[in-house]
């Protein structure tokens, strides 16, 4: 079976026992204990939306690196919200941080209060980041984590005299993979009830793009589902193609496939 996969990329063979494998590892995988290990765990603390969608949005934003770390650094970050997202950025007591704190690895302060500059704006004038996406149509989008990051992208500019930070949000939006934008949207959107929340509805589970990180690409290429040696946002579209093939209504459940068997050393073929 050939994948649909973009114009600069030669087709990718999958296959038919491919899927079967895939199944397993996701229903082995995507269990209630993996929360425990993933940065997942934060935005499932909470029961408002918004303290959801931000608590989701900050710990994707620094979620990379070495895992351990990642987890400390989100624990952190909540605790210097006082365990209260929303009301932490509504509050605007964060501009009292020193520039130079550190958030995570590269991310400081300052980029934290550039983000929250932005969310701050959107919370003026919506009711969440679900109702926020929803007015940029990213629904309807055929790319809708690329809209949504666009929009908000939009927002933080203005909240920040035009000045851009890519430690946010990547300002190349026709090249990179957003991988932690994808990620945080997946953690909202899909609903199976186990691991993702599904508290979104702006955006359909079907059209959701794969997080893409070095991990998931190297195990896609292995497993022949992904062709493109970048991994950037053609190779996303690609292998969430390729993936679609399987299950048009819920591609990113293989992320769990993808991601898992990458992470813990599974032999590939």
């Amino acid at each position: 079976m050939i994948s649909e996969c973009d114009k600069n990329s030669s087709p990718v063979i999958v296959p038919d026992e491919l899927k079967a494998r895939l199944d397993e590892a996701v229903a082995r995988i995507n269990v209630p204990g993996f929360v425990a290990d993933d940065p997942v765990q934060f935005p499932r603390r909470f029961s408002d939306l918004r303290d959801i969608e931000i608590t989701a949005l900050l710990s994707a934003v620094i979620a990379w690196g070495r895992r351990p770390m990642i987890l400390r650094d989100c624990e952190k970050l909540l605790e210097l919200m006082d365990h209260q997202p929303y009301r932490y950025v509504a509050e605007g007591e964060w501009e009292a941080l020193p520039e130079r704190l550190n958030i995570h690895r590269t991310m400081f302060a300052s980029h934290l209060k550039y983000m929250l500059r932005g969310l701050k704006a959107v919370y003026a004038r919506h009711e969440s980041l679900d109702a926020f996406a929803a007015s940029v149509s990213a629904g309807d989008s055929e790319a809708p984590a690329w809209r949504f990051a666009s929009a908000l992208q939009d927002v933080m500019l203005g909240a920040n005299g035009g000045a851009y930070c890519p430690e946010c949000i990547p300002s190349q939006l026709d090249k990179t993979a957003l991988k932690r934008i994808n990620m945080a949207i997946r953690w909202l959107v899909r609903d199976d009830g186990v691991v993702d929340m599904g508290v979104w509805h702006s955006i359909p589970k079907s059209k959701l793009f794969i997080p893409l990180d070095v991990h998931v690409g190297n195990t896609s290429r292995a497993l022949g589902l992904l062709s493109r040696r970048s991994n950037d946002r053609k190779a996303v579209e690609e292998l969430t193609a390729a993936l679609r093939r399987y299950d048009p209504s819920d591609p990113c459940r293989y992320d769990f496939a993808l991601f898992g068997i990458g992470v813990n050393g599974e032999n590939v073929l």
